[in-house]
């Protein structure tokens, strides 16, 4: 189970929590789950679900285990939407919209499920919108999500950012995605030792510290003063 709390920079008084599961009791008829509490009402709203694919190719499953919402990464709020990983014998991204209360299933682009789904992560798109930064080798690529005029939706690549051109020690150290910062659209990158923090508008980075081991990271952004409103 994953989920997030939402509060509205208006109203500092309510929030709300919402949280994800897939369910795996019927293999054939797999799927993911979402409740929404309120702070306001004081009670849980009714599950909202969606399908979840059962048969997955062969040459796309990344692992026997069952489908889950991944644990270790919190869900990202883009715009109206939160998203989180699915991982297990299906790999994409759910989709929970906050002004619909509707749940839906993203995959993702073949070629990154076939050459390590696992290290990638879900940004914030150029532009906004729903982004994979998927990195590969001593690169991140920038993947957006786009739906055309047509209502035709796939995965375009933006752009490569070379981390040997960027960071130090790069050239022969492996790097580690550690975390996002959804508001400052930055990512947290651990290589030899040391940890960076990866602005990906500006490509401006900076080192953070030097962690005895690696965790992941959960960025605090945002403040508010008693009395006053949150920007």
């Amino acid at each position: 189970m994953n989920g997030a709390v939402l509060r509205d920079a208006r109203d500092i008084q309510q929030f709300h929590v919402v949280l994800t599961v897939v369910d795996n009791v019927d293999e054939q008829n797999r799927r993911a789950l979402a409740c929404v509490y309120s702070s306001e009402t004081g009670i849980w709203g009714d599950l909202i679900s969606a399908p979840v694919p059962s048969k997955v190719p062969t040459s796309l499953l990344i692992s026997d285990d069952a489908t889950m919402v991944c644990t270790i990464r919190p869900g990202v709020l883009l715009g109206d939407s939160l998203y989180w990983i699915l991982s297990g014998n299906f790999a994409g991204i759910l989709n929970f919209d906050l002004k619909k209360q509707s749940l839906a299933v993203i995959q993702v682009p073949r070629h990154i499920l076939q050459n390590g789904f696992y290290n990638s992560w879900i940004v914030r798109a150029e532009g906004g919108g729903l982004g994979l930064l998927w990195k590969i080798d001593h690169s991140f690529q920038l993947w957006k999500r786009k739906t055309d005029c047509d209502a035709v939706v796939s995965w375009v690549l933006e752009r490569t950012i070379e981390l040997n051109n960027l960071l130090p020690l790069c050239a022969i150290w492996s790097q580690i995605i550690l975390g996002f910062a959804e508001e400052n659209n930055a990512v947290f990158v651990w290589t030899d030792g040391l940890l960076f923090m990866v602005h990906l508008d500006s490509l401006q980075f900076k080192e953070l510290c030097e962690p005895r081991t690696i965790s992941y990271y959960h960025p605090f952004e945002s403040v508010y003063t008693p009395g006053e409103y949150v920007l």
